[in-house]
């Protein structure tokens, strides 16, 4: 797998901010989550006990998510097709998850995690995925082969599940929550995806500054994710990109650059942003986040 912009697309800008401010310098953490680069900017007198936590939720998170720990909760619920007394976490995202499904019209779909091995196989291999390979990952991919329940999941026999369309973001709301449980605020979480708890430190809007369109947008007690159909390619050609449409079984077309969306939760936004990359419009990108209150389609860069 080639990184190539998905997780560089939003980044926090480091604007100055006019006029003295008595706060204390924006402390900066930085670290992983899910394998993408993580950070987390907040002013405080304990900033580093306070992302010590921070780093350790998501830590604790990776163990249920990461595709590439064997022992995560999603990993054996793939391995086995079964989980008994999954976690809460996982629970929610999945059901957050079956929520996106549902307004993007099956586009996105996180039974595509066969799809996604073959063409990785393929591509591996110095070539493109054949027509009985996709047909047998095909045959496996549905969302209505996952039994969701609070003291047992269980997947269709040979279907196997991919979070990585929308578990950073949730990684990002599970940390927001943490912190703010604890009464903090004016904190901006960037785990790949954006979810400001509260503003600026210094006053005003957290500068979120897009990597594909330049300009600045203000985020305050919300959440941004870009998502591109070639973020992330899976060949050296980059032609193979890591968003795969769960009808055909074929990367989203590169129709977009990219595609930025708001929603209240950093876990909707990128799910969102993900099924984005698969519309065929602006106009049915439009009609699917406004099937979520408070979601907002952003930019779309092409």
């Amino acid at each position: 797998m080639i990184p190539r912009r998905r997780f560089i697309l939003i980044s926090a800008a480091a604007l100055a901010l006019a006029g003295p401010s008595r706060a204390a310098p924006v402390h900066r953490w930085q670290g992983i989550a899910l394998g993408a680069k993580a950070t987390i900017r907040l002013s405080h007198p304990q900033a580093e006990a306070v992302t010590a936590r921070a780093a350790a939720e998501i830590a604790r998170l990776e163990d249920i998510f990461s595709l590439y720990r064997a022992g995560s909760a999603l990993s054996v619920l793939n391995r086995q097709g079964h989980l008994d007394s999954p976690p809460f976490e996982l629970l929610e995202c999945l059901t957050i998850a079956g929520r996106v499904r549902d307004v993007s019209q099956g586009r996105f779909d996180p039974t595509v995690q066969p799809l996604w091995q073959a063409h990785a196989v393929a591509a591996s291999a110095g070539r493109a995925i054949t027509r009985a390979e996709r047909d047998r990952a095909l045959a496996v991919t549905g969302w209505d082969g996952v039994q969701v329940a609070p003291d047992r999941i269980t997947l269709r026999p040979g279907m196997a599940l991919t979070l990585n369309g929308i578990a950073q973001g949730y990684i990002a709301d599970r940390v927001a929550a943490l912190l703010g449980a604890e009464g903090l605020t004016d904190i901006l979480i960037d785990t790949g995806e954006l979810r400001a708890l509260g503003g600026h430190p210094q006053g005003g809007d957290w500068p979120v500054r897009l990597a594909d369109a330049g300009a600045a947008v203000p985020l305050r007690d919300g959440a941004l994710a870009t998502s591109a159909p070639r973020g992330t390619v899976l060949d050296d050609a980059g032609r193979v990109g890591h968003i795969l449409d769960p009808v055909t079984g074929q990367p989203a077309p590169p129709r977009w650059r990219s595609v930025t969306v708001g929603a209240a939760s950093a876990a909707l936004a990128d799910g969102l942003s993900t099924a984005a990359c698969l519309m065929p419009t602006r106009a049915s990108i439009l009609a699917m986040t406004g099937r979520i209150p408070q979601a907002r389609l952003v930019r779309i860069v092409t």
